[in-house]
């Protein structure tokens, strides 16, 4: 399975990290960082950095089969830009790739509140079969730490991926 990770603005870049840091093994990964979202990272294993003006790489073209996409966090700009068609830079190209092959996209918008604006882009978005799943907890997994918090919506983005997890507590038949 090849997984394409975006970071788009820095708040929240920690989480898509972690996200990045907790697919299998066996994934490959390639990231994209925005201009805004760039960190120093070590070369690891069965990971391709991609620097967001990049836009001639793997990661841009349909033909290169990437099976899913995951922008965590989504600024609102970047959630735009992929709304109105806008693929300006490697993360948006690449998200648009994944719209026009009807592949998996997810966005993880971190805005709070949203204005009418990005509510509107999403809906847009979503009919258009992107998913949005911004980083929500809920509380029957009773997280008690930050990074079981973390933990709950890094395994609810992998569960819309298709990954096999036991990052948080689901839901059983005692919860109800």
């Amino acid at each position: 399975m090849k997984i394409v990770v975006g970071i788009s603005g820095a708040s929240g870049a920690a989480l898509g990290l972690k996200l990045l840091h907790t697919l299998p093994s066996e994934v490959q990964k390639h990231l994209i960082l925005s201009e805004h979202a760039q960190v120093v990272l070590d070369k690891e294993e069965n990971l391709k950095v991609h620097q967001n003006n990049e836009i001639w790489a793997s990661v841009a073209s349909g033909s290169y089969g990437a099976d899913a996409m995951i922008i965590t966090p989504c600024s609102m700009n970047t959630l735009a830009k992929i709304a109105c068609g806008i693929a300006d830079n490697l993360i948006t190209r690449a998200a648009a790739v994944m719209i026009k092959e009807r592949r998996t996209l997810i966005l993880a918008p971190r805005e709070i509140p949203f204005s009418p604006i990005a509510l509107e882009n999403m809906h847009k978005l979503s009919m258009l079969g992107v998913i949005i799943a911004p980083p929500v907890l809920a509380y029957y997994g009773e997280q008690n730490s930050l990074e079981e918090m973390e933990n709950f919506m890094i395994g609810k983005w992998f569960d819309l991926l298709g990954i096999p997890n036991d990052l948080y507590k689901r839901w059983s038949d005692h919860n109800a």
